[in-house]
C-alpha cells in the first residue's frame, strides 16, 4: 500500500482520547460511543479495536500500535504516513508511540476527527499523556473521554471490592515501573493494594510485598483477561500464589507476559470471592455457543447468551433468494396498493425484506399500507417493519409463532369486514399451519412465495473443525431445517457439545442425524430456548460445584482439551 496525502478537510482537525475500559464493550461511556461515531481516523492498539470499532461508523480508518511503545523506529524506515482512503476502512500498523502521535496530529491537521483508544483510562496511560503534551505544543485542539480503569474495573468483575464499612486505604502499583521506594510504603501500609502486573510477574510482585513486609498468608486474587468472557480468577496468598498458578498450570506458559490485575490486602474481600463473584459465575461463563443464524436474524438472541456469559458465534444455515418465478408476488404486491387485501401477514424478518425490495422495485414505500391491516408473527419481525415506516396492528400476545398469531387473528366478519382476503407473503418451505388456520377462521389466503431459502456456503474451515472436533459448547437449533443444513455444510457437532432445540420435531430431526438431545425449550421461542440452555449450564455449574469439582465448559471434557490448555 502506497502512502497517499490526507485528503483536504477543515482548517482545524480535533483530537479525543478515549478510554476505551479494560475490555468489556459494554462498559463504554455514552460520550465515548458519540465521539466513536463521529470519527474519521482511530487509532488504537488491537485489543482495544476490537472494542471500539463495532462504535465506529463504516469507512472510519483504522491505524492499530501494536508494538512497544518504547521501541525505537526501525532504522531506515522513516516516517510512516497514514493512508486515508474516503469511504473505505484502512489499517495501517504503527510501530511506536511518537510515531503514532505523528499521525495522530497529521490527520488532525487535515480536519479529520481522530479518535486516539486507549486501555482502561487515558489519565493512567503514560504514553497517551505524552501525546497530549505533544498535541498541544502544536496547537491541535484535543479532548479527554475518560474511560474505567482496569485496576478499578477488573476487581469489580471479579467480585472483590477495594473498600470496606471501615474505608480501608487502597493504593495502586504498577509493578512494572514500582521503585524500592513504592513497595516499602505499600509493604508498610495495611491498606488493599492493587498491582498491575503480568501473569509470569506476579510471584515477584508478591515476593516484594512480604519482604517489604506484608505478611505471607495475607489474602491475593490474581485476574487475567479481565471483565471478558476469557476472565479467570485465582484466589491465594502472598506466600502460595506460586504454588496456585503452578498447580493451575498456567505458568510457565507463552502466555506468561499476559497483563494481570492482582489485588493483595485483609479487607479486600477475597476471602468472600465465592458470594461475590457475579460475572464467573454467570451460568454459562466462557460457553461458545453455535448460533445457526445470521448475524441479522440472531441479534436479540446474541444478545440475550451474552447476558448469560456465553459467547455467541453465528454461522447462517440457510441463503435467501428470489422466487423462481416473480410473477405472483409482482401481482400480490399491485393487488395490495389497489385494494384486494384486508391484511398482510409477516411471518419473517426476511418476509418484510421481500416485499420492501419489491416496493423500492416499484418506487412505493410505506404509505402504500394505508388502509390495511399489518400482522406481524413475533417481535423480531415487527421491528423489521416499525424500522420501514409500518407499525403492525397485531403481534401474538402470547407464543411467536404461527399458532400463537391464529390465537389472537379475528375471525372474517363480513359486516367489520369489506375485504375477506390476507396477503401472506413468506418462504418456498413454510408450513400450511397458518393458512389452514386462516381459512377456517373464514379468510381467503393468497399464499404467496416471497422468497426462496437455500442451503448455504460452508463456513469457514476453522469453524467446521470447530463443530466437529468439540470447540464449541452448545449448539441451538431453531428448526429441522437448521439441523438438517448445518449437519450438511459442516459435519455433525461433536458429542461433548450440547444439543439444544427449540422443540420437539426439531428434537427429532437432531436424534435422526445422531445427535443427543440435552436441552429442549418449554414452548418453541429462540428466547426461552436460550434460558433453557442457562437453566442447564446453572444446574451443571451447581451439582460440580456440589461433587467438588472444578467448573468446566463442555469443551474441555473433550479428548486432548486439558493436554492443549497446558500448552498454549
Amino acid at each position: 500500500m502506497s502512502p497517499t496525502t490526507l485528503s483536504a478537510g477543515p482548517e482545524h482537525g480535533h483530537v479525543t482520547f478515549l478510554g476505551a475500559g479494560p475490555g468489556d464493550p459494554g462498559l463504554l461511556t455514552l460520550r465515548a460511543v458519540e465521539a466513536l461515531a463521529n470519527a474519521d481516523v482511530l487509532v488504537a492498539e488491537h485489543e482495544v479495536l476490537d472494542v471500539v470499532r463495532q462504535h465506529a461508523r463504516q469507512g472510519v480508518s483504522e491505524v492499530h500500535t501494536d508494538a512497544d511503545p518504547s521501541q525505537e523506529p526501525t532504522p531506515g524506515t522513516g516516517t510512516p504516513q497514514l493512508t486515508v482512503v474516503d469511504g473505505t476502512s484502512t489499517t495501517v500498523a504503527v510501530p511506536a508511540v511518537r510515531d503514532a502521535a505523528h499521525l495522530v496530529m497529521e490527520a488532525a491537521r487535515g480536519g479529520r476527527r481522530v479518535v486516539r483508544a486507549v486501555s482502561g483510562d487515558p489519565g493512567l496511560d503514560t504514553y497517551a499523556a505524552e501525546e497530549m503534551l505533544a498535541c498541544a505544543a502544536a496547537g491541535v485542539p484535543f479532548e479527554v473521554v475518560p474511560g474505567i480503569a482496569s485496576a478499578v474495573g477488573v476487581p469489580a468483575y471479579a467480585g472483590v471490592p477495594l473498600r470496606d464499612a471501615q474505608g480501608a486505604d487502597v493504593r495502586f502499583v504498577d509493578a512494572r515501573t514500582a521503585s524500592d521506594r513504592c513497595w516499602t510504603e505499600v509493604g508498610a501500609s495495611d491498606g488493599t493494594v492493587v498491582v498491575s502486573t503480568t501473569l509470569d510477574s506476579v510471584a515477584a510482585a508478591a515476593g516484594e510485598l512480604v519482604s517489604a513486609g506484608r505478611k505471607p498468608d495475607t489474602p491475593m486474587t490474581v485476574t487475567v483477561a479481565g471483565t471478558t468472557t476469557r476472565q479467570r480468577t485465582w484466589t491465594a496468598t502472598l506466600g502460595t500464589i506460586a504454588q496456585t498458578l503452578k498447580q493451575a498450570k498456567v505458568l510457565p506458559s507463552p502466555e506468561g507476559g499476559r497483563p494481570v490485575i492482582a489485588v493483595v490486602g485483609e479487607r479486600s474481600a477475597a476471602a468472600q470471592r465465592d458470594q461475590l463473584a457475579w460475572f464467573e459465575s454467570k451460568p454459562l461463563f466462557g460457553w461458545k455457543v453455535l448460533v445457526p443464524r445470521t448475524k441479522e436474524q440472531a441479534v436479540s438472541l446474541s444478545d440475550q447468551l451474552r447476558s448469560y456469559g456465553a459467547v455467541p458465534h453465528e454461522v447462517p444455515t440457510i441463503a435467501v433468494e428470489p422466487p423462481r418465478t416473480p410473477q405472483q408476488m409482482e401481482r400480490a404486491v399491485k393487488g395490495l396498493v389497489t385494494g384486494r387485501y384486508e391484511w398482510i401477514a409477516f411471518t419473517s424478518v426476511n418476509a418484510v425484506k421481500a416485499v420492501r425490495e419489491k416496493f423500492e422495485e416499484y418506487g412505493l414505500d410505506a404509505r402504500a399500507f394505508a388502509g390495511i391491516k399489518v400482522a406481524a408473527v413475533g417481535e423480531q419481525t415487527a421491528k423489521a417493519l416499525i424500522a420501514f415506516g409500518v407499525k403492525p396492528d397485531l403481534v401474538p400476545s402470547g407464543e411467536q409463532s404461527a399458532a400463537g398469531l391464529l390465537e389472537d387473528w379475528p375471525p372474517y366478519d363480513p359486516v367489520f369486514d369489506p375485504i375477506d382476503r390476507v396477503f401472506l407473503p413468506r418462504a418456498d418451505i413454510a408450513t400450511e399451519t397458518l393458512v389452514a388456520g386462516l381459512i377456517e377462521l373464514g379468510w381467503e389466503v393468497d399464499d404467496v412465495t416471497a422468497y426462496r431459502t437455500v442451503r448455504a456456503s460452508p463456513p469457514p474451515a476453522e469453524t467446521r473443525e470447530a463443530i466437529k472436533g468439540g470447540g464449541f459448547d452448545a449448539v441451538l437449533f431453531t428448526s429441522s431445517s437448521t439441523v438438517r443444513n448445518l449437519v450438511g455444510i459442516a459435519g455433525k457437532p461433536h458429542n461433548v457439545t450440547v444439543i439444544a432445540c427449540i422443540g420437539p420435531a426439531t428434537a427429532k430431526t437432531a436424534e435422526e442425524h445422531g445427535l443427543r438431545v440435552d436441552v429442549m425449550a418449554p414452548e418453541p421461542s429462540v428466547l426461552k430456548l436460550a434460558e433453557a440452555l442457562a437453566d442447564f449450564g446453572a444446574k451443571r455449574r451447581a451439582a460440580a460445584l456440589e461433587a467438588g469439582d472444578p467448573v468446566t465448559r463442555p469443551s474441555e471434557r473433550r479428548p486432548g482439551a486439558r493436554r492443549r490448555r497446558s500448552t498454549t
